[in-house]
């Protein structure tokens, strides 16, 4: 079989460039900020949280069901600035990663699971157009990871092979199921490991050409 030079690499955002945009961190962090039950808070964002992620519901919808559920003694605005402000750029990897890809040879498209509020706010806050030509977020395509759906509309997108595709996921379960299609997939596990991964993968397709 024909090698293909790798020209598409996929990534996931939370967990690898930026903190998660709402993991159970901030939650157990906003229910002693706002004096909430956490289980409570949990039980609810499990039964929604999936809904919002693929634009079932919009942010205030959700927030009515895990928070507004009753009186409280602080405002929707004051929670919702909270949970913004939980994202956070993690160590390296981003930068190097904007830096890296202006002469890298690699078209950069994200692959990740968020709500529609979130992702617009992390897109613009980071400027994640500097490290990613496109995104495929979950809000915006109504289908989330690790659903092989989602994968294979990238590719579409794409218009790419498996073979010339490589996903980077925090979430070993995530990098199996992009892996089942064909992809080469790696969970990120330190920046020194993925950035390796990176160089390896430029090398490799300059021996290609």
């Amino acid at each position: 079989m024909e090698t293909l030079a790798v020209k598409f690499l996929f990534f996931d955002i939370g967990g690898i460039l930026l903190t998660n945009g709402w993991g159970h961190e901030s939650r157990e962090e906003a229910a002693r900020r706002f004096n909430l039950n956490y289980k409570e808070v949990n039980d609810l964002h499990t039964f929604i949280f999936n809904v919002y992620e693929a634009s079932g519901v919009d942010l205030d919808e959700y927030i009515d069901t895990v928070i507004f559920n009753r009186p409280r003694d602080f405002t929707r605005e004051d929670f919702k600035q909270f949970m913004f402000e939980q994202s956070k750029e993690l160590p390296d990897m981003l930068a190097w990663l904007k830096e890296w890809k202006k002469d890298c040879g690699f078209r950069i498209i994200s692959i990740n699971n968020e709500g529609k509020e979130l992702n617009d706010y992390r897109i613009k806050k980071f400027k994640l157009h500097e490290c990613f030509d496109a995104f495929v977020s979950s809000c915006e395509v109504g289908i989330r990871k690790p659903d092989p759906a989602i994968f294979k509309l990238a590719m579409g997108i794409a218009m790419a092979q498996p073979q010339e595709c490589v996903y980077f996921d925090d979430r070993k379960m995530f990098a199996i199921a992009a892996g089942k299609l064909g992809l080469r997939a790696y969970q990120h596990t330190s920046f020194e490991t993925t950035k390796k991964i990176l160089e390896d993968l430029k090398e490799e397709n300059s021996k290609l050409k």
